[in-house]
C-alpha cells in the first residue's frame, strides 16, 4: 500500500480520526499514544503506532503547539569550534534531542565576542523553543561599561553543560560538570605509580574545562602533599603541546605530564621523543577526552574518557521533564562516571616495577579502596 493514502486510497492526508478508526480505539487514545502519556497499554499502543504506520499519518505539530502553547523544540547555543570536545557534546545533544521527538534549533557563538550569547538566546526565543542548552566553554570578557544588567533573563528551563549559568532564569539545570574529579583520577594514577609529582600542560585559562582540570590537578598534589609545579599553558593543539613538550624536556627531573587533552599530549609526547626522552620509560604522560586517535599514536595513550553521550542523555532528561512537568520538581542530578582507560604511555618512574595495565573506573566514593579527598571537600575516588 502507498503510504499517505489509506486503504480507500484517498490521496487526502491522514487524520488521527483515521488511525483510530483503523486501530478500534478512541481518537484521545490516538492523543494519549503520541503525547506519549501513561495509562495506555503495550497492545493498544502498538495497535495505534501500527496503524498510524499504515496510513502514512504524522501527527500536526503546528496545531499541537497551538493548542498546548509549546513548539516541541529545544534551543542550543554552542561555540561554533571543531575542537573534539565542544563538537562531541554537541553531537550527543542532537542525538538524544531527536531520540525525545523534539525540533533541534542550534545557534553558534564566536570566540571573542563577548554579546554573542545575548544574540543567541535572543533568536532562539523569537523562534519560540521550549527549553534552552547552553554548551558554551568560554568564559569571555564584558563588554566595557556593561553592568550585567542586559544579561538575558529567560522563561524557559535553562539546561547549562559544563560551565556557570551566564543567564537568569526560573529553572536552571547543570549538566557535565566534575572535570576536577577527572583530573583527579588522571592525577592520582601518576602519583600511584610512584611519581614524586606531576607537572600540568593545562588548557587556555577562559575556558572554564581547563581552570576545572587545573584545580583538580592541583588540589590531588596538595591533598597528598606534593610539590606543586608550575603549570604550562597550552591552546588545545598539538603544535602547543608539542612546544610545552620542548620546554618540559629542558627540566629532567620531570617524569610525570598530566595533559588537558589528547591533543596536547601527542605533541608532548612528540617533543620529547624528539629531546631523547623515552615515553614511558623516562617521561610517563596523561591526555584527557579519548580522541579516536589516542589508542593508535605511539606509544598508545592512557587518558580520560570524556563522557558525552552520558552527559547529554543526563542533561536532556532533566530538561524535558522540567519542560513537560512545569509545576514539578526538578529531577535529581547524577555524577557523569569517571574512566580512566590506561594503555602505555605510563609506567613507574625509573627503577619501579611496572603494575599490571588495563581499564579503571572511578566513581563517588560509596565505599571500597580511599584515595585522598580533593582539599575543598570535592569527592573521594575509588577503582
Amino acid at each position: 500500500m502507498t503510504r499517505g493514502t489509506g486503504r480507500s486510497g484517498n490521496t487526502a492526508a491522514p487524520r488521527s480520526v483515521d488511525v483510530a478508526r483503523l486501530a478500534g480505539v478512541s481518537q484521545k487514545t490516538v492523543s494519549r499514544v503520541f503525547n506519549d502519556e501513561q495509562y495506555v497499554s503495550a497492545d493498544v499502543r502498538r495497535r495505534v503506532l501500527d496503524a498510524a504506520e499504515e496510513l502514512g499519518y504524522r501527527r500536526n505539530n503546528a496545531a499541537r503547539a497551538l493548542a498546548s502553547g509549546r513548539t516541541r523544540s529545544i534551543g542550543v547555543v554552542t561555540l561554533g569550534t571543531a575542537l573534539y570536545g565542544p563538537a562531541s557534546l554537541l553531537m550527543g545533544v542532537e542525538r538524544v534531542v531527536r531520540d525525545t521527538g523534539y525540533a533541534l534549533r542550534v545557534v553558534n557563538t564566536m570566540e571573542g565576542d563577548p554579546a554573542g550569547m545575548a544574540g543567541a538566546v535572543d533568536s532562539l526565543l523569537d523562534q519560540g523553543v521550549d527549553g534552552i542548552v547552553i554548551s558554551e566553554p568560554i568564559d569571555e570578557e564584558a563588554i566595557p561599561g556593561d553592568d550585567g544588567s542586559a544579561a538575558p533573563r529567560l522563561n524557559v528551563p535553562i539546561l547549562v553543560l559544563g560551565a556557570p549559568s551566564p543567564v537568569s532564569a526560573p529553572l536552571v539545570l547543570t549538566a557535565g560538570d566534575g572535570a576536577d574529579l577527572m583530573a583527579h583520577t588522571a592525577t592520582e594514577h601518576l602519583l600511584e605509580l610512584g611519581h614524586m609529582t606531576v607537572h600540568h600542560l593545562a588548557g587556555p585559562q577562559r575556558w572554564y574545562a581547563a581552570r576545572d582540570r587545573l584545580d583538580g590537578w592541583r588540589a590531588t598534589l596538595t591533598a597528598h602533599g606534593r610539590a606543586v609545579p608550575p603549570p604550562v599553558e597550552g591552546d588545545w593543539s598539538a603544535a602547543s603541546g608539542y612546544r610545552a613538550g620542548r620546554e618540559l624536556a629542558e627540566d629532567r627531573s620531570v617524569t610525570a605530564v598530566f595533559a588537558a587533552n589528547d591533543d596536547m599530549a601527542i605533541g608532548l609526547i612528540r617533543a620529547l621523543t624528539e629531546a631523547g626522552l623515552r615515553v614511558p620509560e623516562d617521561v610517563s604522560v596523561v591526555g584527557f577526552d579519548d580522541i579516536p586517535v589516542a589508542a593508535y599514536v605511539t606509544p598508545p595513550l592512557t587518558t580520560v574518557r570524556q563522557p558525552f553521550d552520558a552527559v547529554a542523555q543526563e542533561g536532556l532528561k532533566r530538561l524535558v521533564h522540567a519542560i513537560e512537568n512545569p509545576n514539578a520538581a526538578p529531577l535529581p542530578s547524577s555524577p557523569p562516571p569517571v574512566d580512566l582507560i590506561i594503555r602505555t604511555s605510563t609506567a613507574p618512574p625509573p627503577n619501579r616495577t611496572i603494575p599490571a595495565r588495563g581499564r579503571r573506573t572511578a566513581a563517588r566514593s560509596r565505599g571500597g579502596a580511599h584515595h585522598p579527598p580533593l582539599p575543598n571537600g570535592g569527592p573521594a575516588t575509588h577503582h
